[in-house]
């Protein structure tokens, strides 16, 4: 046999007998097969290591292919075919950017990263991902968000999309055309997954796929037979959401998991890992965390050069080489390669010396090839045990040529001049002629050609056209707003926190017999600070093995316990992770055609703030379930200090256009938002989401007074109302924890100070800025109409007095409806870090107690001329305010 020798760091001081132990191993590989080889190699690994040698561990193996050519399984249908159509998908995604660009200077797009990962995309599509009509149901596929042109492409043959929906990439706006890249927003019946936030595809994959095994082993829905494929780029695996769970892929045994890492060597700018090997620090990344690597490096044209390697010189050169290396090689030809990579050894000199340039040029890598790719795809898809990655090696630009093959520049290549664009025409066969070239058409064979039928034919054979999104709006049975009664009565005397009386609600919705199986809770690692820990044994905490220990909280009441049909998702300390867990129930409607009702509840200051990314892509995925950020307040979560307390979360809630916040102060409240909720998201079909912000201050709930169920969801409620003073009445808006401090300040108005006040609680102000925005455009666009009023107005309009708001967030918060408060309106807020001290101390530091509202209502008023100035100073000296102390926002 003609088998090279490993190349190691040390020199060989005995070849003989190097072939004799090599040539027993083969001999055992062939008669007993790899596990036996397998055990005798980890048998003397170990047996070196007891005796006092010092083996250093290695996850990498030799830069070649996983699977050598007598082991891959070998592609079926028609190649020739296969390669004319994947050609034409090449040719239209080109031109779809070139157009483009062409008609708008700027509109953007990307030619290069597609043209590296078209084989990729097309081997999936023909032979392996299976479509929502398959009968054990469809595949998810979360595509790389710079190939969306190849995607359209392929829908445009398919007929799917038409030439004029091409002919609008990028340009949107004001007329049906196509989004930039996956946004189910845009295009709510093709796009699932929002990928193009480089990182938020491979986390999401993960979570997508755990989620699919939890509703498999709760008896849900049957998952066994559906896999999830997520595409992304090498550059891409520098985010930390890319690899940073993908340890817990493997703890999950997600066999159902495989990604495609898309190895073109090139970022944005340039080599990924120039002075390096990036296919090699995966493996190692991969492999150290306990996933099935599959290397894709070297096309079927290299075969024959590996096997006649037996120097063993081509595989030294093939580590040795670095990225940066490689990529000239394929940006500057075959003379060049010949002379830099061959010309290492005159050994790999010879190997190469009946070979012209061209062929040297040809020789191709394996993201290239459909067989390798075929074999990759057909060996991860049986693979058991653990989830699969494959590193497939490309090159960026491929086919561009000197436009932009291989180079540097070529991420950002929009346009391609007529002598570039010919001979892209000519690589891949388009019959597009000289004098329409400049035009670059789209091209589309006739309905009846071989092209189409064979493309529609695979796709039907495997269940229908992907990507495509199919919400299944099931209508769930929401209990009505009775079922909560107990908590719409109040607590008495008992001083309960709103984030206790979420919990309550939660346990209610988790035995309700019509839905109670739907419902996901989710939280990062804090069950007992929310004091989640009783549903650990009612419903048990998920884990794939169940529980294989007798936890040491055994003997309690409320006992760790999981269950491999554990209804509690605990995911550890990680918002990323359980916020993607979540955004996988609260899409499950439309990648699964069954409804959850997820809940992740987790401390306030590290959701928005931390997931935002992640927050505004559920938007995009038409996400539907709900947020609670617990623990919230700048001043309510006292001991905590600057980076633990939230006073933006809600600002930031609001920035998302679908997701609708909410900052209760009352059980009540807290009832009639989540009924009011469920019911939009499962009976209305809205595609919104919930933020909720819960706090952990307790103290004594009212019951609801009658009607302001209303007034609760709109935004605002008048909560209490005295009589009018007859020169000074005040309007004192207040909402979560700080409601109770505006009730307090009317009470010191009242008595010390003789001002009377209507008292508003505002649960979400959010809400009312989106209303009085929604007003304010219909009157600008209906200029002779009756104008409407916001709810703002309506609430306020008839009222007298200036207008004061206090909440536990910063200014901007409350700031959001000034245009449309008919009086003069101030805000108090929690602008600045935060601090670490009592409730009482952080309050007064924050000027937003009872104190600092009624001081500003008395400013109010002055400047109004309701009272004298001096009542101002009177009660600054009163309440012991320092007027010549620092600002908490000032640093």
């Amino acid at each position: 046999m003609n088998q090279a020798l490993p190349t190691t760091a040390l020199p060989d001081a005995d070849p003989q007998e190097t072939r004799e132990w090599l040539d027993a191993l083969q001999a055992v590989l062939e008669h007993a097969g790899p596990e036996r080889v397998h055990y005798l190699l980890e048998t003397l690994t170990e047996k070196a290591r007891r005796s006092g040698m010092h083996i250093p561990y290695s996850a990498n193996t030799a830069y070649i292919n996983t699977i050598p050519p007598h082991l891959e399984e070998r592609s079926p249908g028609d190649h020739a075919l296969e390669w004319k159509i994947r050609s034409i998908i090449r040719w239209n995604a080109m031109a779809m950017v070139v157009n483009a660009n062409r008609e708008h200077a700027g509109i953007g797009g990307h030619i290069a990263s597609f043209a590296s990962a078209a084989t990729l995309y097309d081997v999936g599509f023909n032979h392996f991902w299976k479509g929502p009509d398959h009968p054990l149901g469809a595949d998810l596929v979360y595509i790389q968000g710079h190939c969306t042109p190849g995607i359209y492409a392929r829908a445009f043959l398919e007929g799917r999309l038409s030439e004029a929906q091409l002919q609008r990439f990028r340009m949107e706006a004001l007329q049906p055309g196509l989004s930039s890249y996956p946004h189910p927003w845009l295009m709510p019946d093709f796009w699932q997954f929002a990928t193009v936030s480089m990182g938020l595809g491979p986390i999401m994959a993960i979570y997508q796929a755990r989620l699919m095994k939890y509703l498999h082993n709760r008896g849900i829905k049957d998952m066994s037979g559906r896999k999830v494929w997520c595409f992304c780029g090498d550059g891409e695996m520098d985010e930390p959401e890319s690899l940073g769970a993908i340890d817990i892929a493997a703890r999950e045994q997600l066999d159902n998991l495989i990604f495609v890492v898309n190895c073109n060597l090139q970022r944005l700018d340039g080599p990924v890992r120039g002075n390096g090997k990036i296919i090699q620090e995966l493996e190692g990344v991969f492999r150290g965390a306990g996933w099935n690597v599959i290397k894709v490096i070297w096309g079927g044209l290299w075969d024959a050069l590996i096997a006649q390697d037996g120097s063993g010189k081509l595989l030294q050169a093939f580590n040795e080489t670095v990225d940066g290396e490689y990529q000239s090689y394929k940006a500057k030809g075959g003379k060049y390669t010949r002379e830099h990579f061959f010309g290492k050894y005159p050994e790999l000199q010879r190997l190469v010396s009946t070979m012209s340039d061209e062929d040297i040029a040809r020789l191709n890598r394996g993201g290239h090839d459909p067989h390798k790719i075929y074999a990759a795809y057909a060996a991860a898809s049986k693979h058991t045990g653990s989830p699969t990655v494959i590193l497939a090696k490309t090159v960026k630009g491929y086919g561009m040529g000197e436009a932009g093959e291989g180079q540097n520049i070529t991420h950002q290549q929009k346009k391609m001049g007529e002598e570039a664009l010919k001979a892209f025409r000519d690589r891949f066969r388009i019959p597009i002629s000289d004098d329409q070239i400049a035009n670059t058409p789209f091209y589309r064979p006739p309905e009846d050609s071989p092209e189409i039928r064979y493309l529609k034919e695979r796709r039907a054979q495997l269940g229908g056209f992907l990507p495509q999104r199919r919400p299944n709006n099931e209508t769930l049975e929401i209990p009505p707003l009775s079922a909560f009664d107990k908590i719409l009565q109040g607590s008495g005397e008992r001083e309960i926190s709103t984030t206790m009386a979420f919990v309550q609600l939660l346990q209610m919705l988790c035995r309700d017999k019509a839905i109670g199986q739907r419902v996901v809770p989710i939280v990062p690692d804090e069950a007992r600070t929310f004091g989640m820990e009783g549903m650990f044994r009612s419903l048990g905490i998920y884990s794939v093995v169940g529980q294989k220990y007798n936890p040491e909280d055994a003997d309690q009441l409320a006992f760790y316990k999981e269950d491999i049909k554990g209804q509690v998702l605990e995911e550890g300390i990680t918002e990323a992770g359980a916020m993607s867990s979540w955004i996988a129930a609260a899409t499950s409607y439309a990648n699964h055609g069954i409804s959850l009702l997820p809940f992740y509840i987790y401390y306030s200051m590290f959701g928005f703030q931390r997931v935002a990314d992640l927050a505004y892509a559920a938007g995009d995925m038409r996400a539907r379930g709900f947020l609670l950020g617990a623990t919230a307040g700048r001043t309510t979560l006292n001991g905590e200090g600057l980076q633990h307390q939230d006073g933006h979360s809600q600002v930031m809630a609001a920035m998302v256009p679908n997701c609708r916040a909410y900052d209760p102060a009352y059980a009540y409240e807290l009832a009639v938002i989540l009924q009011h909720g469920m019911r939009e998201m499962y009976v209305e079909h809205r595609d919104h989401y919930y933020y909720i912000t819960l706090y952990n201050e307790n103290y004594a709930h009212p019951s609801m007074p009658p009607g302001v169920e209303k007034g609760i969801l709109r935004g605002m409620y008048l909560l209490r109302s005295e009589a009018r003073a007859a020169v000074a009445h005040v309007q004192l808006l207040g909402s979560g924890s700080i409601l109770r401090e505006v009730i307090a300040a009317a009470d010191l108005l009242k008595e010390e100070w003789g001002v009377t006040s209507d008292v508003w609680s505002v649960p979400s102000f959010s809400e009312l800025a989106r209303d009085g925005r929604d007003v304010e455009r219909w009157n600008l666009l209906h200029p002779e109409d009756e104008p409407r009023k916001s709810y703002v107005q309506e609430c306020l309009g008839g009222m007298t007095g200036p207008a004061i708001a206090s909440t536990d967030w910063i200014r901007a918060h409350a700031e959001q409806i000034r245009p449309y408060v008919p009086m003069p309106y101030h805000v108090l807020g929690t602008d600045g870090f935060g601090r670490s001290d009592n409730r009482p101390a952080l309050r007064d530091f924050f000027e937003i107690d009872r104190r600092w509202i009624v001081v500003k209502a008395l400013k109010a008023l002055a400047e109004l001329g309701r009272v004298p100035a001096e009542r101002v100073t009177q009660a600054i000296k009163i309440y012991g305010i320092k007027p010549n102390r620092s600002a908490p926002w000032v640093s």
